[in-house]
């Protein structure tokens, strides 16, 4: 419940204008609520079209915020690389969120760990207990669980801090010039579309690395070091440079050859992560090779 006492500054208001001010939330939605019968002055059910008077006591009941749930189910394809008591190293496959989250019924990380029996951190946000870090759902390779609470500590320092080495392979349309470079533009919601991102003033300072390891007809094989960790960043960064990764749904790619390659998602493996052991203070890396429908569209493109 939310209580507040009516400022004079909106004595004279209607209900729905005055508990909107006040709560922050939405008119419409407070529509619902008063409707409802859950939004009272002085104890007493109102109409929205009611005015307020100052001094008057404003009470909302406000639902309790929804909450995506860990639920156990075995992910087929999800290999733990490295176990300990502090940290778990997965490799993802493709198709697979790291957490879960409203809006999405697939697979999950947190699930596979919890229907495997591992006992996570209970640091973040419930539905994302341990997580440190994230990949894109279409995104497959190397992620950190934290499993202990000082695992987590350390590890959301270190990721923050920028001293853990991420490094990637992705296959890109056509050649970039330079061959090796590095893109430093700032990402934040794309103006138009909430669910994606894009380069844009005002965003988050975004910086990635790319070398060329093999140049193929038609695309290119990178390897991409991240120094930041933003959303989609490897995806919007090659889309920025007109090089976008291949088979990507999202940021415009040729979908005629995704489809020639037999990609279903974009050519994008977490190959590599490196960090400082949590609790033993060494130095430890882990390497994923390329998941089959990778190797297998490389293979064709190799073979042009």
């Amino acid at each position: 419940m939310s209580v507040h006492l009516v400022p004079d500054g909106l004595a004279g208001d209607r209900v729905d204008a005055a508990a909107a001010r006040m709560t922050g939330v939405s008119r419409s939605r407070l529509a619902e609520l008063i409707e409802a019968g859950a939004v009272r002055i002085n104890g007493r059910a109102v109409g929205k079209s009611e005015r307020v008077s100052a001094g008057d006591m404003l009470e909302v009941d406000l639902p309790e915020p929804k909450v995506a749930q860990v639920v156990p189910r075995e992910v087929e394809g999800m290999r733990i690389v490295h176990d300990d008591a502090d940290i778990v190293v997965v490799d993802k496959p493709a198709g697979v969120a790291a957490h879960p989250s409203l809006g999405w019924d697939g697979p999950d990380v947190l699930g596979h760990l919890a229907a495997a029996g591992f006992r996570i951190s209970t640091s973040g946000a419930p539905e994302r207990r341990g997580i440190v870090q994230r990949l894109d759902v279409g995104t497959s390779g190397l992620m950190v669980v934290a499993k202990s609470e000082a695992a987590y500590t350390v590890l959301k320092r270190a990721f923050r801090d920028r001293t853990v080495g991420k490094v990637y392979h992705t296959l890109v349309q056509g050649h970039p010039d330079p061959f090796s470079g590095t893109i430093d533009a700032p990402i934040g919601r794309h103006p138009g579309a909430d669910w994606k991102m894009a380069i844009v003033d005002g965003g988050r300072a975004s910086v990635t690395h790319y070398e060329t390891l093999e140049a193929l007809r038609s695309t290119t094989l990178l390897e991409v070091h991240l120094e930041t960790g933003r959303t989609h960043q490897i995806r919007v960064h090659m889309q920025a440079i007109r090089h976008p990764v291949v088979g990507d749904p999202t940021y415009g790619p040729n979908p005629r050859l995704a489809a020639e390659l037999g990609l279903i998602r974009q050519w994008l493996h977490a190959v590599e992560l490196s960090f400082t052991h949590p609790t033993s203070g060494e130095p430890v890396t882990f390497t994923s090779g390329y998941p089959d429908d990778l190797a297998h569209a490389l293979e064709i493109v190799r073979a042009l």
